[in-house]
């Protein structure tokens, strides 16, 4: 059948994919220009406004340089590599990484509450997602103005940000391979840059004394609002933990020495750049971004170029970064179902149209109220400081899960607390000048997916699940009753009964009761999904000999579950092995050997008016159906096709009303 050949097909070829990113997580240099290319963007493109942001609007200081380029040194070594390449990348949950790759580890434990820090989590950095094109791309395209001061940048960065969402949906096969080369030849440019400005001041290597930080936070009068702009300096770790599925670990961890040392001598080439002119202002200066001051004027246009380009790379990553996060929140059903594309078959290749547009909105707005690159600075951080709290919050549990040293743990977390405690609040000093956008749409994010959660939690107490042995009996007479019109030849129902030996009351109903559906045989269809990212595995039970057949499936939260596709490959496998015959058995198609229709059977719930529940819970499954109405059905969700599908709609009554006092009259 060519349908089952295409399936074959689509099988062997994430097999396929997914042995050739294993082999690229060996260290060669073709692995390693992959993760330049897809990992460092978002860290890689700091050295654009993190020194502009320490400086700001004030007299260049050489006590207010040296301790930010001390805390910036002590940030990138403690959070950044301590933290997350040392530490987190550890907790890999079969190769993949991210929030909610962690949480799906942790939640193995005894706290049942560590699903917050993961909403809050997850919600902050898809919050971010709608800064970061504009800042990074704002922060190389304003780089212009050295050749017209007057020169509007808005369309230009609004042009390039809506170009980089339309061509989403072609997909980026070779994403890495082609974008490693430029992204190394970015960490060149910056070492080279930042080398050329040390050779004139040596001297500001002794900012990696950490008293230059600790004495910019406790005596300076603006020191600890200079940390919000510090921070910067590591807004793409979360990056590099989330990225970890495409690279590997050590990959990772080879690759940035090389990224830490470039973004470090770069830093410190500003930092000489800007004590060579201390009792000045950045605005004075015709070129008032460091990065862009340190570069000679020829090689101006070249680099203004290299940095768009490095930001437009950046970007990529972030948006389909985000597509992944919210297909695994979707498989977690921290999210509504909605439409998921995959434009390649490699590994990890996603697109979601509504998150592609939802975030092109974001961008352009921000572009449009903050107009630069300094002014966006306010907003950035505070959502990914919350981020990395949560992190630090998981990476305790799991620590402690895997039985590390019970004093290292309160030391290391007890580090990474308080340091991104102090970054919070430092940032919480933005909230009034724009860091309040991307806390609102946390917050927005929060909110989806706490309802979607609670919704499915108050559903669990409407599903009345029944043993299949009580009505197995049933199922075989009404398959052998020739009095009724045969429905199908194979009768297919998704099912949520995680136990094989029991069924949902309804679907017997519906096959009983609400127009007895005859048929040869019955499938009942469950899909597990699992801890492991890409597992897909399926068992088959055979409840009752060519009458009663259940499907298992075993899927991991990467894996995109489409139902009709994997159905007719585990049938074709039954087929083969002669545990099934398919064959029509009708007796005129039988002797030809015609194969028999297969029907699939979705029943979907709506909240019925009989139903007395507390106000918030009612409000609760309230928001869940308008979020339910808009997105997409539980057949198109798990990819079943129209044309052998039939809906079959059931109240969903979680608590009947009191009895009422009805009398009869005579």
């Amino acid at each position: 059948m060519f349908y089952a050949k295409f399936v074959r097909a689509a099988i062997y070829n994430r097999t396929m994919s997914f042995s050739l990113q294993i082999e690229d997580k060996k260290i060669s240099v073709r692995s390693l220009l992959i993760t330049l290319g897809i990992i460092y963007g978002a860290i890689g493109t700091s050295p654009l406004y993190v020194m502009s942001a320490i400086i700001g609007k004030e007299f260049i200081n050489e006590g207010i340089v040296k301790g930010g380029l001390s805390a910036v040194f002590w940030t990138l070594t403690l959070q950044t590599t301590l933290k997350y390449v040392i530490l987190t990348l550890r907790a890999d949950n079969k190769g993949e990484g991210g929030i909610f790759s962690l949480y799906t580890l942790v939640k193995r434990t005894r706290f049942k509450w560590l699903l917050v820090p993961t909403i809050i989590g997850g919600s902050a950095l898809l919050a971010d997602g709608a800064i970061t094109p504009p800042i990074s791309i704002s922060s190389a395209i304003e780089g212009l103005k050295i050749y017209n001061p007057h020169l509007n940048t808005v369309p230009i960065v609004i042009g390039i940000i809506v170009a980089l969402f339309f061509l989403q949906q072609f997909g980026n096969r070779s994403l890495g391979v082609t974008f490693g080369p430029i992204m190394t030849l970015w960490f060149i440019l910056l070492g080279a840059l930042g080398i050329y400005h040390l050779s004139s001041n040596w001297a500001i290597l002794s900012a990696l004394n950490p008293y230059y930080a600790f004495h910019l936070l406790t005596i300076h009068p603006s020191g600890f609002l200079v940390l919000g702009a510090v921070f910067l300096c590591t807004t793409g770790a979360e990056t590099l933990y989330s990225d970890l599925g495409h690279s590997g670990r050590r990959n990772i961890r080879t690759s940035w020495v090389f990224v830490k040392l470039m973004l470090l001598v770069n830093y410190f080439g500003q930092g000489a750049w800007l004590i060579e002119h201390q009792g000045q202002k950045l605005e004075y200066f015709k070129v008032s971004n460091p990065f862009y001051a340190i570069m000679p004027e020829s090689l101006l246009p070249f680099g203004i170029g290299l940095a768009t380009l490095v930001t437009i790379i950046a970007s990529q990553a972030l948006i389909s970064g985000s597509f992944t996060m919210i297909n695994e929140a979707i498989s977690l059903n921290l999210w509504p179902k909605i439409r998921v594309k995959h434009p390649s078959v490699m590994k990890g290749q996603l697109f979601i149209p509504s998150i592609n547009w939802l975030l092109l909105i974001g961008c352009i707005g921000i572009v449009l109220y903050f107009k630069e690159a300094k002014n966006m600075q306010n907003a950035y951080g505070l959502a990914i400081a919350l981020t990395m709290l949560m992190t630090t919050t998981l990476l305790n549990f799991y620590l402690y899960m895997r039985r590390y040293n019970k004093y290292f743990i309160y030391v290391i977390i007890g580090i990474f607390l308080f340091s991104e405690l102090c970054f919070f609040a430092a940032s919480v000093s933005k909230f009034s000048h724009g860091g309040w956008i991307t806390l609102v749409l946390a917050l927005g994010l929060i909110f989806v997916m706490t309802v979607w959660h609670l919704a499915k939690k108050i559903g669990k107490r409407y599903v009345e699940m029944v043993p299949l042995a009580d009505h197995q009996n049933k199922l075989i007479d009404l398959s052998h009753d020739e009095s009724l019109t045969k429905y199908a030849t194979h009768l297919i129902y998704m099912t949520s009964a995680n136990n094989p030996l029991e069924i949902e009351s309804k679907i017997i109903y519906s096959i009983l009761q609400k127009r007895p559906k005859r048929a040869d045989i019955y499938w009942f269809v469950h899909v597990d999904v699992m801890d492991e990212p890409y597992l897909m595995d399926y068992k088959v039970w055979h409840v009752a000999e060519d009458d009663i057949i259940r499907v298992d499936f075993k899927l991991g939260f990467r894996i995109d579950p489409k139902i009709n596709l994997l159905f007719r490959k585990v049938v074709e496998d039954l087929v083969k092995n002669k545990e099934v015959d398919i064959t029509s058995r009708y007796a005129s198609l039988n002797k030809n050997n015609v194969i028999g229709d297969f029907k699939f059977v979705v029943l979907e719930k709506f909240l019925s008016y009989d139903n007395d529940l507390p106000t918030i819970e009612k409000l609760i499954l309230n928001i869940y159906f308008l979020l339910k109405s808009i997105s997409l059905s539980e057949a198109r969700a798990f990819g079943l096709d129209s044309s052998s599908l039939k809906i079959e709609k059931f109240p969903m009554i979680i608590s009947q009303p009191k009895e009422s006092h009805l009398k009869r009259i005579i």
